[in-house]
C-alpha cells in the first residue's frame, strides 16, 4: 500500500459549492493531507534536492502585496537549506511540478479524484481534469505572496501553519485588463494591487486541514502568520483553459510587435487561425524542452532576458 492510499487523501466541500460554484467562484474546502509523511519538512527538503533547479523558485518572504517582480529580495541559501531553515530563513519557496515524482503524483491524483467522485464522476478524465500538476509551498512566518494570477484552476490546501488567503473577482477585467492577463500568463504572474479592489475579495483564514478553490485567473495574495507554513496547490487545465492560455501567449507575442489583439472570444475565426499556427509551431519546439538548458534558452528567446527570473541566483 502506498503512502497516498494509506492516508486516503480527500477533499471535501459543501455540496452546493461543488455543484453551483465550481468552477466559477471560490469556496472553502477541507482535506485530510495534514500529517502526510511526504508533506513534512524533511521529506520536502529531499524533494528540493531531487527536482531540476528550474522547478524551484524562492525569495524573501518580506514582499509587498503589490510587488514589482524586478525588485524582489533574494535569499542567500540553496534550496535544501531554505527548507531546513524555513522557521528563521525569512523565505518563500515553491517547488513546481511535484507530480514528476511518482509518490507525489499519487497524492495529487488521489486528492483530485476525490473531488471528481464527489461530483459524480468515476475518473479524472470524465471530470475534465487534465494536465494535472502539483506545487508545494514552504514559507517562513509572516511572509507575503504578492498579488498575482495563475493560468489554471486550483485546489489550495493548507498542510501546516496559519494562512490568510484573499481572492479577487476579475471576471469583468476591472482588476487586470487583457494586456495584464497576457503578461501574467507569459512573463510574470504578479499584478498591481490597489486598495480599491478590496470589496471584490473573498477571504479565507486557514489552518491545518483547511483550503479553498481558486478559479482560473482570479487574482489573489497570501500571508502567513506566526508559524512556518506548508501548503500545496493541486492544479489542472481543461481544454478551454488550455485554449485561452495559448491565445494569451499568441496575443502577448503580437502585442510585443506593436500588434495588440482583441481578447479571446471576440473574434472566434481569427482566434482559430492564431491557435492553429501557434500549436503547430509548439509541436516542433516542445521536444527540445526535455533539457533544462534548452528550457532556459527557449524561455529567453520567447520572453526576453528576464524570463528565467527564478534562476537569478542559481
Amino acid at each position: 500500500m502506498n503512502a497516498a492510499s494509506q492516508f486516503a487523501p480527500v477533499i471535501t466541500a459543501d455540496r452546493d459549492a461543488l455543484t453551483k460554484d465550481f468552477p466559477l467562484r471560490p469556496f472553502a474546502i477541507r482535506h485530510m493531507l495534514s500529517g502526510h509523511p511526504l508533506l513534512t519538512l524533511p521529506r520536502i527538503a529531499q524533494l528540493a534536492a531531487e527536482l531540476p533547479r528550474d522547478l524551484i523558485e524562492y525569495n524573501s518572504g518580506a514582499a509587498q502585496i503589490s510587488q514589482d517582480p524586478d525588485k524582489v529580495k533574494s535569499v542567500d541559501l540553496d534550496p535544501v537549506e531554505v527548507v531546513k531553515r524555513i522557521e528563521t530563513a525569512g523565505a518563500w519557496m515553491v517547488l513546481k511540478r511535484i507530480e514528476k515524482s511518482p509518490e507525489y503524483r499519487a497524492i495529487v491524483e488521489d486528492t483530485l479524484l476525490s473531488v471528481a467522485r464527489a461530483r459524480g464522476f468515476s475518473s479524472l478524465e470524465d471530470a475534465g481534469f487534465s494536465q494535472i500538476e502539483g506545487f508545494l509551498f514552504v514559507s517562513s512566518p509572516n511572509s507575503t505572496t504578492p498579488f498575482h494570477m495563475d493560468a489554471e484552476d486550483n485546489f489550495f490546501v493548507q498542510i501546516h501553519g496559519e494562512k490568510f488567503f484573499r481572492i479577487y473577482d476579475n471576471q469583468d477585467g476591472g482588476i487586470a485588463d487583457a494586456a495584464q492577463v497576457e503578461y501574467s500568463t507569459t512573463r510574470h504572474r504578479n499584478v498591481k494591487y490597489d486598495e480599491s479592489f478590496r470589496p471584490r475579495a473573498v477571504e479565507f483564514h486557514m489552518f491545518d486541514g483547511d483550503g479553498c478553490y481558486v478559479p482560473y485567473q482570479w487574482p489573489h495574495w497570501v500571508r502567513t502568520a506566526g508559524s512556518y507554513s506548508i501548503s500545496m496547490a493541486i492544479t489542472w487545465k481543461t481544454p478551454e483553459v488550455k485554449r485561452l492560455n495559448d491565445l494569451h501567449v499568441v496575443n502577448a507575442m503580437l502585442r510585443s510587435l506593436k500588434l495588440p489583439q482583441a481578447a479571446p472570444g471576440l473574434h472566434p475565426a481569427w482566434d482559430g487561425v492564431k491557435l492553429a499556427a501557434f500549436r503547430a509551431t509548439r509541436g516542433i519546439v516542445e521536444p527540445l524542452r526535455s533539457s533544462q538548458t534548452m528550457r532556459r534558452v527557449l524561455r529567453r528567446i520567447a520572453l526576453g532576458k528576464n524570463a528565467n527570473y527564478y534562476l537569478k541566483k542559481a
